[in-house]
């Protein structure tokens, strides 16, 4: 990809070929956002994508003189090179094209790695940091660091490496891709579906992938991997796991009496040993790390007697296969919960979503807590609301006199990148011509609808828009913008003559409304009402969700339509 890190007007881009030779990529205002030689002309007088896939542009004698096979985004196609001038750099998120976190590359010692390299800290994880480059199977000896995915589905490269899809042969499509959650995976595509299948991955255990669960997080194999935060301390960003954790209390160099150790068995955090004890008892351990103001926690080997204390807690993962026990440094003050069991949620939070839903996290284990909880909530409710009457006036009076163009703007540029574009007659088809209702509001009617993948999904027509364009694009580029586990995910949209969509996921039990003025029935047949304990998990999860849009997005959002049809 080109411009993976400045995405263009989806409307007044263009790409041009110019007679010098040259291939550019410009904006809506003019400017150059990418070129294939911006230094000087060349004598290309053609452009040909190749059954490869490798666009090239080529002379008047049939010589390349620039090939898009020289600069890989994140994947690798049959027949193209990798060398010491190129590497496989992973996207930030599930649809996302932003530059992420994880390379497959030549290191300096002439072989092939995979590395984390994020803003706090560079790790290597494969192969095996742990073993030498010989009992990984490659060589280091041949410096001429290239390799190349075959048309049978083979990998090889100069450092021994060799990587067969479980599919090998001719006449399948393929595909090397270094994937954002910090795999690397050989895809071969099934022609009948379209679709792709993994017939090769580098790491089995994705917990062994570093910096998933960002600084002091803790990937949990349960069997998905999943993230947690150590006892004492709590996320970041609640939309983020890259960002880690953070410590619930502070510790002073003079309070080295005044902390506790939490034993946490069969986890460890790869890296950042601040030394190393051979011989040691475990309080002999527990003392060297209390009286060091550097230590974080350490590493106990029980069977073996050896002690590593941790300046810094990066990589950590849980698996009854590791014959460990990390103890973590607290303050004497902080409140842990016994059995200390690790609950995580999903390490990749990173979907684009709308509409709010509640969350199932039980974040409270006393009264007294939720109590307190639920004043502050019911506090700062009250004044959210003063808040949205305030500012909505502001923004209606703001706003009521500007041009469309202004919003349809701001909507093109937010979906440049982000969302896919529907035809009318897909979403049409895949309602069943807009059939099964399943409500409708002050903008527009719900619908119900399957696609052509299997998904279903809830389609929102806003009618004539005659007089709404610049909604249309003022919502698309606000949910553009917003990313919140509260938050539904917005598939796409729809913009043909006067049809205006926007496609949302399916929510299969509703909305709250169907659940708060009705009883319903159980699976054992029972009548049952919603209980206040499920109520306050409801209000809580719709209350992140708002608290996200009014303080936390980049863009802060007010709502101005909560009403449990909309939750």
């Amino acid at each position: 990809m080109a411009n993976r890190d400045r995405p263009v007007n989806g409307q007044a881009s263009r790409i041009s070929f110019r007679r010098d030779g040259i291939m550019l990529l410009t904006d809506f205002d003019g400017s150059t956002v990418w070129s294939t030689n911006a230094s000087s002309a060349t004598d290309a007088d053609t452009a040909q994508l190749l059954d490869s896939g490798n666009l090239v542009l080529k002379n008047s004698k049939g010589e390349i003189q620039w090939q898009s096979f020289d600069s890989p985004t994140d994947t690798l196609l049959p027949t193209q090179t990798i060398n010491k001038h190129k590497k496989l750099i992973s996207s930030k998120g599930s649809g996302s094209y932003y530059t992420g976190y994880y390379s497959f590359y030549f290191d300096n010692d002439n072989v092939m790695r995979l590395i984390y390299d994020g803003p706090e800290t560079s790790s290597i994880y494969w192969p095996n940091p742990d073993y030498t480059v010989f009992q990984n199977g490659r060589t280091n000896y041949n410096s001429s660091r290239i390799a190349v995915l075959n048309e049978k589905g083979r990998f090889s490269s100069s450092d021994g490496l060799n990587i067969n899809a479980s599919d090998r042969g001719f006449g399948v499509k393929r595909r090397l891709t270094m994937d954002y959650d910090g795999n690397l995976r050989l895809y071969s595509m099934n022609t009948s579906s379209g679709s792709w299948t993994v017939s090769w991955e580098a790491m089995s255990h994705p917990c062994k992938v570093h910096g998933l669960c960002g600084r002091n997080g803790i990937c949990i194999y349960t069997p998905k991997h999943k993230c947690s935060c150590p006892p004492g301390y709590e996320r970041v960003d609640p939309t983020d796991w890259t960002r880690g954790c953070r410590p619930k209390f502070s510790l002073a160099c003079d309070q080295t009496k005044q902390v506790k150790f939490v034993e946490l068995p069969h986890v460890d955090f790869y890296g950042n040993d601040i030394d190393f004890k051979n011989n040691i008892s475990l309080e002999d351990c527990k003392y060297l790390c209390s009286n060091d103001c550097s230590c974080r926690a350490f590493t106990y080997r029980h069977g073996e007697a050896t002690c590593f204390p941790k300046g810094n807690l990066f990589n950590g993962y849980q698996d009854t296969s590791i014959p460990a026990t990390v103890y973590m440094k607290l303050s004497k003050d902080v409140e842990i919960i016994e059995p200390i069991v690790l609950q995580g949620s999903e390490a990749m939070c990173n979907s684009t979503q709308t509409e709010i839903f509640t969350g199932y996290s039980n974040m409270y284990t006393s009264n007294r807590s939720r109590t307190k909880w639920l004043y502050l909530y019911c506090f700062t409710g009250i004044v959210g609301l003063v808040e949205i009457l305030f500012v909505a006036l502001g923004l209606w009076f703001l706003f009521r006199g500007h041009d469309v163009n202004i919003s349809a703007e701001e909507g093109y540029r937010a979906i440049s990148n982000q969302f896919r574009k529907f035809a009318y007659s897909e979403l049409k088809k895949a309602t069943e011509d807009f059939t099964e209702e399943l409500g409708r509001g002050g903008s527009g009617i719900v619908y119900k609808g399957v696609l052509g993948d299997g998904r279903l999904v809830a389609v929102k027509k806003l009618g004539d828009m005659v007089h709404g364009e610049g909604e249309f694009w003022a919502e698309v580029s606000t949910i553009g913008r917003i990313n919140h586990m509260n938050q539904v995910r917005m598939w796409g949209f729809c913009s043909e003559r006067n049809h205006r969509l926007l496609v949302y996921e399916y929510l299969e039990h509703g909305s709250l409304d169907k659940h708060l003025f009705s009883t319903f029935s159980s699976s054992n047949g029972v009548i049952q009402v919603l209980g206040w304990k499920e109520r306050f998990k409801i209000a809580l999860g719709a209350a992140k969700g708002l608290a996200y849009l009014h303080h936390e997005c980049l863009e802060w959002v007010i709502h101005c339509d909560v009403k449990p049809e909309n939750i």
